[in-house]
């Protein structure tokens, strides 16, 4: 029996398989095939000689949906509304992220402004019907679809959180004169009271529709066709897996669907080793992700912003909260008109890519760079070769000649100012999930992973004044691990807007008891063999207040334990609390989990022969201040227990970690690599 978790990422598609029989891992990765994603999945099983018909779950995390989203390329889509609420996805909140900013815009909405409709139907914001919609008027609506040649439709109306009959009728009606066109509504997605998100994120759903539904049945088909007869699963963006059927109900929920994985394996690694905090640190091809994981859980927010909180848009329902800059090993290093060096966000992908892929890529990148300091020498175990003579020479073309620097030292200064700048990036990515939140990174762990992530993880956490550094099996192939550790998960909120007191409590208690009923129902639909397990969570604000705070909900507790919690959330966060202001609830949040088969962290290490004395060689590195003889280790040679000084250089598959000078590492007991840094000079 086989559990393959896959992952594309914007350069590299990476593949994890666990033999249940055997209980051995195996690990591939491949180019991403921009013009079929599905090659590089199969690339990869082809790779790894993977009997598909051995295969019973497969797990599949993808950009597509954000990629589309971002780069505008989804659906003819057409929106209808209440009659009189037309302009809700333009008109978005009143608030002006950026107020200095005479120039300021918000990106356009996805739906254009003669592609939205209205029809005449009101709910009371009691959720009492008042005006329902008429099939005349739904069929003359159907007519004008047709001859837009729309090719997906998202309905929001009013209140339907409330009330979503009307939504639902409309729904129906269209999909019966529609035939091949996607229909979603609003109140399916999110039952708030958030009328702009709702709207918002009913729009992206359809407009993410088409394209997921035809991805979908291009991957099950050529897995079918390779005799795979198990269960496909998605990768929510909520940190669990999805089954096609609710991953087609609801695209949008995919929207981080590649970078969670990783996230989930560094919650799992930090459970087992008994770290408390960590930050996830994800260093890919073309961006860097990072997430907080505390007590071995990551945070998951309620509103994710495409495009970013400045002038993006906004899509209600659970994500884990991850930071993402344009920040990889594929971002390009640049001169702008007055001369000034940048790297990233734009990136070189998979193709052409860097300059050392030798596809044809002309425009240096951080890969480059590290390439041109020693510090890497060839991917996946030597397979693919890199050329550092391009590399240095695109380096001095492009960037140090024309800043008039030409010696070799200068070459190394300006190769290491490429990656001092992306380091700036990153870490200023780190310090957003942590110090503007109130966390102190110091407290934290870096757990580094990706095929960038251990090659930089040490010179941000000296930055950040971070102790120890963490680097997993396998971390070039993690996200897919992760996948491979990750369960069923479905989240539901509902709208509970009422103070907080004992008789609300109890109200809640209620409200929860019937959201698990359907939680349950719904994981034992998706062949989820466990009994689920659920975690609650309350959004509470002071009275007065737009934002709120997600708190955890024990249902039996009383009132006061409940404001205690979140006091301490909101003084962690803000520096302070009111214990005199009036606190009121404003969503109930019930997270079901359904355990399914996974490898134990015993089967993942990648260490099964290590040598009692390990091969070194040694190699000129750039580190800042000069060159330095490193020494060089093969890590599938590196036991539990073995321990080094620093400079060095361990190399792996999928990635190579890098220890400064005055740092030690030494392997843990699940083949974890630990380096301690000397921050003390």
């Amino acid at each position: 029996m086989l559990i393959i978790g896959t992952d594309t990422g914007g350069t590299f598609t990476d593949l994890a398989a666990y033999d249940a029989d055997t209980g051995k891992v195996v690990y591939t990765k491949s180019l991403t095939t921009y013009d079929n994603f599905v090659d590089g999945v199969l690339d990869c099983a082809a790779k790894a000689d993977l009997d598909l018909s051995r295969g019973q779950i497969f797990k599949h995390g993808t950009t597509l949906v954000i990629n589309a989203l971002i780069q505008r390329n989804g659906a003819r889509t057409a929106l209808v509304m209440t009659r009189g609420f037309r302009d809700v996805l333009e008109m978005g909140r009143g608030n002006r992220p950026e107020p200095f900013d005479l120039g300021y815009r918000r990106h356009p909405p996805l739906v254009p402004r003669e592609l939205r409709y209205e029809i005449a139907e009101r709910v009371s914001g009691k959720g009492e019907p008042l005006v329902e919609p008429s099939r005349e008027d739904i069929d003359a609506l159907a007519r004008v679809l047709r001859e837009e040649s729309v090719e997906s439709v998202a309905i929001s109306f009013l209140h339907s959180y409330q009330f979503s009959d009307h939504e639902k009728k409309v729904a129906d009606r269209l999909r019966e004169q529609l035939p091949g066109v996607v229909i979603t509504h609003g109140a399916a997605l999110s039952s708030e009271w958030y009328e702009f998100e709702r709207t918002a994120t009913a729009a992206a759903n359809a407009y993410v529709g088409p394209q997921v539904s035809g991805y979908l049945g291009v991957l099950d088909r050529r897995l079918r066709d390779q005799a795979f007869a198990g269960r496909l699963f998605m990768m929510g963006s909520n940190g669990g897996v999805l089954s096609v059927d609710d991953a087609l109900a609801a695209p949008v929920a995919l929207v981080e669907s590649g970078p969670v994985g990783g996230s989930i394996g560094a919650a799992a690694y930090a459970r087992e080793l008994g770290i408390e905090r960590a930050i996830a640190f994800d260093m890919g091809g073309t961006t860097a992700k990072c997430a907080v994981v505390q007590d071995g859980e990551f945070d998951v927010k309620s509103v994710y912003y495409v495009g970013g909180y400045e002038r993006g848009f906004p899509i209600r329902g659970a994500v884990i909260d991850i930071v993402e800059v344009g920040a990889g090993g594929g971002s390009i290093a640049y001169l702008d008109d007055q001369q000034r060096l940048h790297v990233g966000p734009r990136s070189a992908g998979s193709t052409p890519g860097p300059v050392a892929y030798g596809r044809g890529g002309t425009e240096p990148t951080v890969t480059d760079a590290n390439l041109a300091l020693g510090r890497i020498k060839g991917f996946l175990g030597g397979a693919m070769q890199l050329d550092a003579d391009a590399s240095r020479k695109a380096i001095r073309q492009r960037v140090a000649a024309p800043l008039g620097y030409d010696s070799d030292d200068d070459l190394d200064a300006m190769a290491e100012g490429i990656i001092a700048i992306a380091s700036v990036t990153m870490a200023n990515a780190i310090k957003r999930v942590t110090v503007e939140k109130g966390l102190d990174p110091r407290e934290y762990t870096l757990f580094a992973f990706g095929g960038g992530g251990p090659l930089h993880a040490v010179q941000l956490a000296r930055q950040l004044a971070i102790p120890m550094v963490i680097v997993p099996p396998e971390p070039g192939n993690f996200s897919a691990v992760g996948m491979l550790l990750a369960d069923a998960r479905i989240d539901s909120s509902t709208t509970f807007v009422r103070q907080l007191d004992d008789p609300a409590m109890a109200d809640a208690a209620a409200v929860l008891e019937g959201m698990r009923a359907q939680l349950t129902a719904a994981l034992q639909a998706s062949s989820v063999h466990a009994r689920p397990s659920f975690s609650a969570f309350a959004e509470i604000r002071y009275r007065g207040q737009v934002h709120s705070i997600r708190t955890p909900l024990v249902p039996s507790a009383a009132a006061a334990d409940l404001r205690a919690t979140f006091e301490s959330l909101y003084r962690a966060r803000y520096g302070h609390a009111d214990p005199k202001g009036a606190v009121e609830i404003v969503n109930l949040t019930l997270a079901g989990l359904g355990e399914m088969d996974k490898p134990t962290f015993e089967s993942l290490a990648p260490n099964r022969d290590p040598l009692p004395i390990p091969s070194v060689q040694t190699r000129s590195v750039y580190f800042p201040g000069g060159r330095v003889a490193t020494r060089v280790y093969k890590r599938a040679e590196l036991g539990a227990g073995f321990a080094a000084a620093g400079p060095a250089l361990i190399e792996e598959y999928g990635s190579t970690t890098v220890v400064g000078p005055r740092d030690r590492f030494e392997i843990g007991r699940l083949g974890e690599i630990r380096v301690h840094l000397d921050l003390e000079t």
